[in-house]
């Protein structure tokens, strides 16, 4: 079965006995990020989410200053087209606004406050100066940051966001972040990943998984979107077909409590070449099972605890 074309040139280039020195010396930004998919990677989910309002610029300030590899993401669209960076389909959560933010303006969308309601649930945490923060535009993340940090962006609601492949793309071109290694794009619809691999087929993606049990046999696991067999089921074709446009694979551990994945489905992804990223994963102990288990990276709202485990 065809191989992402990145994957096979880091295969090919990288691991080719005598020459592996020398291919690692000319290794070019985008393959290096590659071979660095397969070390432990720790992602910032929203940024510091879990110490500054989600998806703000303060929250990946903090972030990038402690140092995590990725920056995570998600990208929408407004009313007049603008990419955005916000998670719910709805403003309601996280603004004084309400609504779906898809039938806003961007001008709209930038008279909110998203960041008064992390004072108010989280006292311990509140600042000041959290108030008033302003959804971000991806374009106002990548002006920040620029080459010094890695994004991690996932295509939000692509139904609800006719344009959104197409939208991204161009701006990844546009800041030239997929030839230096800068980011990669995650989401739960395959078509939507493949939409993106056909515009671009250099720019690494993560397919994104969820299990939980079926709502017809509550003892039986399903994936959400029926991309895979539940985990018991899975098989080695099965994610080579991922691997055929992905570099990598993001999961859910538990459902409920409940370990819905183990240390065999991730040696499985792994030998299979899908690096696997665990979501969201906060608690310390949690984070050590894990890396017990070999997995290549964790999406967390404490970037902090994560660093210093991995230090």
């Amino acid at each position: 079965m065809q191989r992402h074309p990145l994957i096979t040139a880091v295969s090919l280039g990288l691991f080719a006995g005598a020459a592996t020195s020398t291919a690692l010396a000319e290794a070019t930004p985008l393959e290096q990020q590659l071979k660095d998919l397969e070390s432990f990677q720790v992602i910032a989910h929203r940024g510091a989410s879990g110490h500054a309002p989600e998806s703000t610029m303060a929250a990946y300030e903090l972030a990038h200053e402690w140092g995590a590899d990725y920056l995570e993401l998600d990208v929408q669209l407004t009313s007049d087209g603008e990419l955005v960076v916000f998670h719910d389909d709805a403003i309601d959560r996280t603004s004084d606004g309400e609504g779906h933010i898809h039938d806003y303006t961007l001008e709209e969308l930038k008279a909110l406050d998203t960041g008064t309601w992390f004072n108010d649930a989280n006292v311990d945490k509140a600042d000041t100066a959290f108030e008033g923060a302003q959804i971000l535009t991806l374009e106002e993340l990548f002006e920040r940051f620029g080459h010094d940090a890695r994004y991690y962006i996932e295509t939000k609601s692509p139904l609800l966001n006719p344009g959104l492949e197409e939208a991204l793309v161009e701006a990844l071109e546009e800041h030239e972040m997929i030839e230096n290694g800068r980011v990669l794009v995650q989401s739960f619809e395959q078509g939507s990943l493949l939409k993106v691999h056909e515009l671009n087929e250099h720019i690494p993606l993560i397919q994104l998984v969820w299990y939980s049990p079926s709502e017809e046999d509550n003892d039986r696991l399903v994936e959400w979107t029926g991309v895979t067999p539940a985990p018991a089921d899975i098989t080695d074709e099965d994610f080579q077909t991922i691997a055929a446009y992905a570099a990598g694979i993001g999961t859910n551990v538990t459902y409920n409590g409940e370990d819905v994945i183990d240390a065999d489905f991730i040696r499985q992804a792994q030998e299979n070449g899908l690096p696997v990223h665990v979501y969201t994963i906060n608690e310390t102990d949690e984070m050590k099972r894990l890396q017990d288990w070999g997995v290549n990276g964790l999406f967390t709202d404490y970037a902090d605890r994560l660093l210093e485990l991995a230090d």
